[in-house]
């Protein structure tokens, strides 16, 4: 088995965020998005107590979520997997743990913005039951300018026996 292939195996866990990860949650955002979030910008939302979580194995930090909870509603802030490890269900598998965390908070409503142009994150957002309730013109940098931001949401049912 390829060093890759023993990486891929090793069980996955998620714990809370913390300031020392911040570098490796940073690298992971730079090489996944063409306009990454700065790690003051991270920093500032571990200050802020953002809920914010890491997927790990025993050799790396894999991907991560922030949201911000108020007045019974969440704000997926961001939400990304390594890039070489896309496409496996990871991203779901941290929608997931979002959304119970929302739901373990009393949040009624979650909302969060995609770009247009990513298709993937489009598909599982629908697949997981948010649906298409605007648009923010011109809100993400581009390298042609500005992109619009497709706005989801979706109603979030009370976590079970509370």
């Amino acid at each position: 088995m390829n060093a890759r292939a023993q990486e891929q195996a090793l069980p996955l866990a998620l714990r809370a965020m913390r300031e020392d990860d911040l570098a490796a949650v940073q690298l992971i955002e730079a090489r996944a998005y063409e306009f990454p979030w700065t790690l003051g910008i991270f920093r500032d939302c571990l200050r802020a107590d953002y809920p914010a979580w890491v997927l790990y194995n025993d050799e790396r930090i894999v991907g991560y979520f922030l949201m911000s909870i108020a007045a019974g509603e969440a704000h997926v802030l961001n939400i990304c997997i390594a890039s070489e490890l896309q496409g496996q269900g990871h991203g779901r598998r941290l929608l997931h743990a979002l959304l119970k965390m929302a739901r373990a908070r009393s949040v009624a409503r979650v909302f969060l913005e995609v770009r247009p142009s990513n298709a993937n994150a489009i598909a599982l957002y629908h697949d997981e039951g948010f649906n298409e309730i605007g648009r923010r013109p011109r809100y993400y940098p581009a390298k042609d300018g500005r992109e619009d931001a497709l706005v989801m949401a979706m109603e979030l049912l009370p976590a079970e026996g509370g």
